[in-house]
C-alpha cells in the first residue's frame, strides 16, 4: 500500500455504526475469534474490525470509507475457503456479506437466477427445482458454501466435468469497486461486447472488487441420471480407466476417483458401500435422455471391464445414487475419523498423469512418513491429496506444508497448475514464482493495480510481491518456505 493507515479502530468503528446496526460492527475480540480463519485454520489472524451490512449502500458506504484512509478490506462468505484467501488483515477490516442470503428472481424462460452473494450453493438448485432447472457447480461444500465465494475461487465440484466450472455458468455480477462504486460485469445475454471482463472477475479471489449480485445459468434436471461405482486393484488401472472413458467419446457427468485411505475413511462414515478392500475406486455418473444413459452405462461398464474392474456397482434408485455420492462428498470430515488433522491440497494435471502422479505422492508419503488419502475429480484432473498428521507433534505442520508444496511442484512439472478450484490464497504463495515469471507476475500485478491502486482489497493473496519472488524459489529448492502466515500450533 502507498499510504499509511490514518484512522483508529475506535474512530472507524464509529463510522461505520453511523449507518450500520451497532450489533453488526464487531470490535470485541472475543466476537472477533470466529473470523480469524477461513477452513485452512492453520493460518489466522485477528482482525481489526467485522462489519454486517444489510444492503449494498452500505457496503458501498464501507468501501468508500475504507478507501479515504486506506484500510484493508477482506470480503469474506461462508469462510469455507481451504487457500487461506479470506483469512484477516490485522489493520483491517472483514467485510461480511453473510446477510446477502436472498434468491432474488428465477426466470425459467431464460434458465437464469439472481441470487445475493451470500446464498448457499445448494439452496440455489433446492430453489430451481420446483422450475425443474438445476445449478451445475456443486463443489463437495455446497451444503455450506456461498455463490459469491463461489464466484471468489472459481469453484468446480463433481458436475464440473460436464458442466463447467463457474466461470461457464455465470452471466453478470454486480460488483462494488474500491472506491465505492457499483458496476455491473456481463449482461443478460449469452455474450457481451468487449473484453471479457466477467472472466476476470471469476477466480479473482477478492484481489478486485465486492460482488453484491450473481446471475447465475440453470440447467434442466435431466431425465435419468445413474452411478456405476468401480473398485480396482491398482490405482494405475483405474486411471486408465478414467482416460479411456473420456477417449471413448463418454463425457459423465461426473468422474471422481477415491484411494484405499479415502475409500475406508468414507465407508466408516457413509455407509455407502464401498468395497473397503479396494485399492481405487470410480464413481462414474451417466446423466441425459433414458435411452442415452442406458447406453452410456452398456458402454462404460465394458469398458471399465476391459481396464480390469474388480467390482462394478450400479444405482437402482435415486435414494441409492444419492448414498454413494454422500460417501465422496463426505470424505473430507471422514478423514477426520482416521487422523487428529489433515492438510487438504488442490492442484491440477493433465488426465494422462494421474497413474503417474499418484505413484509419485505414494513415493513422497514415504519419504515425510505422512500418509496421503487421495480424493479428486478424476475427470478434470483436478486432485484433493489430504495429507494426515498430527498438529500437537512439534513440526508436524511445517513438514506437511513442505510435503504439500512438493505435491504442487509435482503438478507444475507434469503440465498442471498449482490450483484447480481452491485458489492461492496465501497457502500457494511460494508456488506461484514457480509456475509463473517475473514478466507474468508483472501482468498479474498490472490487472490488480487498475482496479485497486492502494492494494486495500484482500492484500497479500494471491499474487506474490516481485521483491519476494527470488527467495520463494530459492526456499522450495531448500524444502520449502513458511509464509509468514500465524500457524496454529
Amino acid at each position: 500500500m502507498s499510504q499509511q493507515i490514518t484512522i483508529t479502530k475506535q474512530a472507524l468503528s464509529e463510522l461505520f455504526k453511523a449507518f450500520i446496526n451497532p450489533a453488526d460492527v464487531i470490535s470485541d475480540d472475543e466476537t472477533l475469534k470466529p473470523y480469524e480463519c477461513d477452513a485452512l485454520s492453520m493460518y489466522c489472524e485477528m482482525p481489526m474490525l467485522v462489519v454486517l451490512p444489510e444492503t449494498v449502500e452500505q457496503v458501498q458506504k464501507v468501501m468508500r470509507i475504507c478507501h479515504q484512509y486506506a484500510v484493508p478490506v477482506v470480503a469474506r462468505g461462508a469462510g469455507t475457503s481451504l487457500c487461506a484467501g479470506a483469512m484477516p488483515h490485522p489493520d483491517g477490516v472483514i467485510l461480511s456479506l453473510a446477510k446477502f442470503a436472498e434468491i432474488i428472481d428465477i426466470d425459467k424462460a431464460s434458465r437464469t437466477a439472481r441470487v445475493q452473494p451470500g446464498v448457499r450453493n445448494l439452496a440455489i438448485s433446492e430453489a430451481a427445482a420446483d422450475y425443474g432447472l438445476y445449478y451445475g457447480p456443486d463443489p463437495s461444500s455446497q451444503i455450506a458454501c456461498t455463490i459469491g465465494g463461489n464466484v471468489a475461487e472459481n469453484s468446480g465440484g463433481v458436475h464440473c466435468l460436464k458442466y463447467g466450472l463457474t466461470v461457464h455458468n455465470i452471466l453478470k455480477v454486480e460488483m462494488v469497486t474500491v472506491e465505492g462504486d457499483l458496476i455491473t460485469i456481463g449482461s443478460d445475454g449469452l455474450d457481451s461486447c468487449g473484453m471479457d471482463l466477467l472472466a476476470v472477475i471469476t477466480g479473482s479471489e477478492g484481489l478486485l472488487g465486492v460482488v453484491t449480485e450473481i446471475t447465475v445459468k440453470l440447467l434442466p434436471t435431466p431425465e435419468k441420471a445413474q452411478v456405476v461405482m468401480v473398485a480396482f486393484d491398482s490405482v494405475q488401472n483405474a486411471g486408465d480407466a478414467v482416460g479411456g472413458i473420456i477417449a471413448n467419446g463418454i463425457i459423465p457427468a461426473g468422474l471422481e476417483m477415491m484411494d484405499s485411505h479415502a475409500i475406508i475413511a468414507a465407508e466408516g462414515f457413509a455407509k455407502a458401500g464401498y468395497p473397503v478392500d479396494a485399492k481405487a475406486l470410480l464413481l462414474c455418473e451417466l446423466d441425459g435422455t433414458v435411452e442415452e444413459v442406458d447406453e452410456q452405462i452398456r458402454q462404460s461398464v465394458e469398458l471399465f471391464k476391459s481396464f480390469g474392474a474388480t467390482t462394478i456397482r450400479m444405482s437402482q434408485s435415486e435414494a441409492e445414487r444419492a448414498l454413494l455420492w454422500k460417501g465422496r462428498k463426505s470424505a473430507f470430515p471422514a478423514v477426520g475419523r482416521i487422523s487428529p488433522d489433515y492438510y487438504c491440497m488442490d492442484g491440477t494435471i493433465p488426465r494422462g498423469q494421474l497413474a503417474h502422479v499418484l505413484t509419485e505422492i505414494d513415493n513422497m508419503s514415504a519419504q515425510y512418513n505422512l500418509r496421503v488419502a487421495n480424493v479428486f475429480h478424476a475427470g478434470d484432473g483436478n486432485l484433493h491429496p489430504l495429507i494426515l498428521f498430527d498438529a500437537n507433534q512439534a513440526g508436524e505442520f511445517e513438514k506437511t506444508e513442505t510435503f504439500g508444496g512438493k505435491i504442487l511442484e509435482l503438478c507444475i512439472d507434469v503440465g498442471g497448475t498449482i490450483t484447480g478450484e481452491h485458489g492461492v490464497g496465501i497457502e500457494k504463495l511460494r508456488q506461484m514464482p514457480i509456475q509463473f515469471n517475473d514478466q507474468e507476475l508483472l501482468q498479474f500485478h498490472g490487472i490488480k493495480d487498475s482496479f485497486d491502486p492502494l492494494g486495500t482489497l484482500n492484500p497479500g493473496k494471491g499474487v506474490p510481491i516481485l521483491k519476494h519472488c527470488q527467495e520463494y524459489r530459492a526456499l522450495e529448492k531448500q524444502g520449502g518456505a513458511q509464509t509468514g502466515a500465524h500457524h496454529h500450533g
